[in-house]
């Protein structure tokens, strides 16, 4: 009967287990039996003839060992059989050869080794456990916002710490320009990846994803996470600029207007935590040639011709409005086509005089092709576009050296002087 005793208190060693967060009571019991034959299958070459009965209820295990009885003297394997003698002297005065006899295991009896050895398994397999919980439950809200402590900082990424306190990496590159936490300080972020190699689950959080952007707007709009409004489209420049398109399926709401709120008070708390990142808030329409207008604002679209097949757009504005559709640094325009999904290039209404105009594909023969294309992505595509434009604005705008600027505009004036220079050689007379 001690003996007995000690099996009860072996297996409350192990009670610290049973509060871990994600593992379910089952779950639990099923890692205790596995451990429990792990080690025993270690100690007695197989566990095939071991039955181990858990009860966790009553905190306890109970492990039967089931031997073949053979006459006495003819014992060749003492972890598959037992003489007639020994299984009448275990409490089994009826026991034949041939027969199985049950023999009672204590495992208390094996001494601290295996209790060691039998807590280092159940660490492991629990461990493993743990892990596998941790990647399902964040691959199940992978997308989704979450607010974390900062833990710790370091020049390439931010350890955090959820408050069940898994670990989350916010890299330098998902951070938003501007973006500085201290020790202790709560940010907010949404799930951008969840990895698990080699069972080591990795959660990457992100504040310049779309998503990022997404979710704020369902936190501070009520119709979005209703269901009322949906964000249709995201186009975001972290932490300088956004565009998000947003519908509306009730006719009494305005999507544009809930989104921003009563004097922007939704939009405020949203710029606040994207770092004062200027929003464009535009109502969605699947007409192609409106949503681009709507996505080139505050620029006044005059004419926009746009092909379906290749996703291609050509956009006509006055020349003064041409500088508010590239935006700083080509940023409204670079949004516009994220928006959209279609490859925007900008045009000034010229005139008729203007038709001696020569695009910039036409001088890829002395310009680079890489370079024209750079002149391009800003909007500008014919040679007095790019005239007309201040060196240093192209120098900023395009992202070009000032020597590569000269040698464009040297090419590109040269082109249009060359038809008075003929002229003048025609009518000498003049001269005269």
């Amino acid at each position: 009967m001690a003996k007995k005793a000690e099996t009860p208190n072996m297996v409350e060693r192990f009670d610290e287990f049973k509060e871990y967060k994600h593992i379910d009571k089952t779950t639990m019991v099923s890692v205790l039996e596995d451990s429990f034959r792990n080690v025993l299958a270690k100690m007695f070459g197989t566990d095939e003839n071991l039955d181990v009965i858990m009860n966790p209820d009553k905190g306890d295990v109970q492990i039967f060992q089931n031997l073949e009885v053979v006459p006495d003297g003819e014992v060749t394997n003492p972890n598959l059989q037992i003489s007639l003698s020994d299984a009448r002297a275990d409490n089994d005065p009826e026991a034949e050869i041939g027969e199985e006899h049950t023999k009672e295991i204590i495992f208390a009896d094996f001494g601290r080794r295996a209790i060691l050895n039998l807590r280092q398994t159940l660490q492991s397999k629990i461990l493993d456990l743990q892990k596998e919980a941790v990647y399902t439950k964040f691959k199940e809200i992978e997308g989704e916002l979450i607010t974390a402590e900062v833990y710790q900082t370091w020049s390439k990424e931010i350890l955090l710490l959820d408050e069940d306190k898994n670990e989350l990496i916010l890299p330098k590159s998902e951070s938003i320009p501007g973006d500085f936490f201290r020790k202790g300080e709560m940010v907010r972020a949404v799930i951008a990846s969840v990895d698990n190699k080699n069972n080591n689950p990795k959660i990457t959080v992100s504040r310049t994803s779309e998503k990022f952007l997404r979710a704020l707007f369902e936190l501070e709009v009520p119709e979005i996470h209703d269901g009322l409004i949906n964000i249709r489209a995201v186009a975001r420049i972290p932490g300088e600029r956004a565009k998000i398109a947003v519908e509306s399926y009730d006719d009494r709401i305005d999507p544009v207007g809930a989104c921003v709120g009563v004097k922007g008070s939704r939009i405020h708390g949203i710029v606040r935590e994207l770092r004062n990142e200027n929003i464009d808030v535009i109502p969605w329409t699947s007409n192609s040639s409106l949503l681009i207008q709507r996505a080139l604002s505050p620029a006044k679209v005059s004419t926009v011709n746009v092909d379906e097949e290749s996703h291609k757009a050509e956009v006509f504005l006055r020349p003064e409005e041409v500088s508010l559709a590239i935006g700083k640094g080509g940023a409204n325009i670079k949004l516009a086509s994220m928006l959209t999904g279609y490859e925007i290039d900008v045009y000034r209404e010229t005139g008729e005089a203007d038709n001696d105009d020569i695009y910039l594909d036409e001088f890829k023969d002395e310009i680079d092709e890489w370079i024209i294309e750079s002149l391009k992505s800003i909007g500008l595509t014919t040679a007095k576009a790019v005239l007309e434009m201040q060196p240093e604005i192209l120098i900023e705008k395009a992202d070009l050296e000032a020597e590569t600027v000269d040698h464009v505009i040297e090419i590109l004036k040269s082109e249009f002087e060359e038809e008075p220079a003929e002229s003048e050689e025609e009518n000498p007379v003049t001269e005269e």
